[in-house]
C-alpha cells in the first residue's frame, strides 16, 4: 500500500493541544506565588482537579514523535535523517535557552520557583549541546528533561535506518523494546537505552505510522494493542507520583491515553486527511519554541506581575501563555524558518563532497 500524504495537519493541531496542557499544569499547579501558598490556592478546586492531568501532555508529545519521526525517516539515509532532525529541534532550543537565561539574569526571584538561579557559562554551553542531562549539568530550564528522551529514541531510529527500514524491522523493534520496557529494571544502566517509562508511547506511534504505510494487519494491531496496556500501567504509576495536596483520581489519566490512541488511530487511517486550516500548521510551528519557553518564563511574567499589581491568578495564567505563544511564534519566523535549513544543509551536504573531489572538471 502506498503512503499517503506526508504533512498531516491534525498532528499539527495535537502538538499545540499537548503544548498547552503541558503550559496549564506547570503554570497553575507546579509552583507557588509567594514561597508559600501555591498557585492552587488561588484557583477553584474543580480547576485544579483539571489542570493536574495536563502533564500527560508528554506522553502524547512522545506518540506523536513516534509516528512523525517513522514518518520523515522512511526513504532516508542516518545522515540525513539526523540532519532534519537536528535542523528541526537545534535553532529554536538554542534561542529558548538564551531567552530563558536572559530572564533569569533580569529579573531573579529568590523563592516559589524550583529552578537553579547559580548557572554558569559553562553551564549554558551545555544546555546549549541538549546533554545537560548525561552530562549531570543542572538544567536552564527543567522541561529539557524531555529532549534527552527524544535524542535517544532518533538515535536509535537512526541505527534502524542505518540496517534498512522496513516494516518487518520496526516490528521486530517494536516488540523488542515493550518487552525490554516490562523485564528491565529501571535502576539499570540499560534502562537509559530502554527508557521503561515512556517507550509504549514511542512504539505506539512508530507502529500508528505503520499502519496509515501499509495498512492495518494483525500483527501491528497487536502491537498497538500491547502498547496501549502496557501506556496504562506506566500512567497510572505517573499519577500515583503526583502529589498536589489533594486526591487526584487514576481513571481521568486512563480515559485521555486511551482518547489519545484513539485520535492518532483516527489520523493514521485518514479520517482527517482533508484538513488543511492553516491555523494548525501555525499551532504545530510555535508548540515546539512554546514548550521550551513555557515553565521558566511564564513563572517569572506571572510573579512580576502580581506582585506589582495583585491582579488574580486567574487572569495572569491565559495572559502569560498568550504572550509566550506570541513569542513562540516570533522564534519560528525569525530564528527557526532561517537557520534551519542552513544547519541542514551544513551537516548532510559533506556527504557529498568526496565525491565532488574525485570528480575532475573535464569528465
Amino acid at each position: 500500500m502506498a503512503a499517503k500524504k506526508d504533512r498531516l495537519l491534525a498532528l499539527d493541531g495535537l502538538r499545540l493541544l499537548c503544548a498547552l496542557a503541558v503550559a496549564a499544569y506547570h503554570l497553575g499547579m507546579a509552583w507557588s506565588v509567594d514561597g508559600v501558598r501555591t498557585t492552587t490556592a488561588y484557583l477553584p478546586q474543580e480547576v485544579n482537579s483539571v489542570l493536574i492531568y495536563g502533564f500527560l501532555g508528554v506522553e502524547v508529545f512522545f506518540m506523536i514523535s513516534g509516528f512523525v519521526i517513522c514518518m520523515s525517516g522512511w526513504g532516508r539515509s542516518p545522515r540525513s535523517f539526523l540532519a532534519s532532525r537536528a535542523a528541526r529541534l537545534y535553532p529554536a532550543f538554542w534561542a529558548c535557552v538564551l531567552l530563558t537565561t536572559a530572564v533569569m539574569t533580569l529579573f531573579p526571584l529568590t523563592d516559589g520557583i524550583p529552578l537553579p538561579h547559580d548557572l554558569t557559562a559553562g553551564d549554558i554551553g551545555v544546555n546549549l549541546t541538549m546533554l545537560a542531562e548525561p552530562l549531570n549539568v543542572p538544567y536552564v530550564d527543567t522541561v529539557y528533561w524531555t529532549l534527552w528522551y527524544e535524542l535517544r529514541f532518533y538515535l536509535l531510529f537512526a541505527v534502524v535506518i542505518a540496517f534498512g527500514l522496513t516494516r518487518g524491522r520496526l516490528l521486530a523493534l517494536g516488540a523488542a523494546w515493550l518487552i525490554a520496557s516490562v523485564v528491565i529494571p529501571g535502576d539499570v544502566p540499560l534502562a537509559e537505552l530502554v527508557m521503561p517509562q515512556f517507550a509504549p508511547y514511542f512504539v505506539a506511534g512508530t507502529t500508528l505510522y505503520l499502519i496509515r504505510r501499509h495498512g492495518p494487519s494483525l500483527p501491528l494491531w497487536t502491537l498497538l494493542a500491547a502498547s496501549w496496556v502496557i501506556s496504562l500501567f506506566r500512567v497510572r504509576e505517573r499519577v500515583l507520583f503526583a502529589n498536589p495536596g489533594f486526591p487526584v483520581p487514576i481513571w481521568p489519566a486512563l480515559l485521555i491515553i486511551t482518547l489519545a490512541y484513539t485520535t492518532l488511530l483516527l489520523i493514521a487511517l485518514g479520517t482527517t486527511d482533508r484538513w488543511n486550516w492553516r491555523c494548525l500548521a501555525i499551532g504545530g510551528a510555535i508548540s515546539y519554541p512554546f514548550y521550551l519557553l513555557h515553565p521558566r518564563i511564564g513563572f517569572t511574567l506571572i510573579r512580576y506581575t502580581y506582585d506589582r499589581t495583585a491582579l488574580p491568578i486567574p487572569l495572569l495564567i491565559p495572559a502569560a501563555i498568550l504572550t509566550l505563544l506570541t513569542t513562540a511564534w516570533s522564534i519560528h519566523h525569525l530564528i527557526e524558518r532561517p537557520v534551519s535549513p542552513l544547519l541542514h544543509r551544513l551537516i548532510a551536504q559533506s556527504t557529498a563532497r568526496p565525491h565532488l573531489e574525485t570528480t575532475s572538471p573535464g569528465r
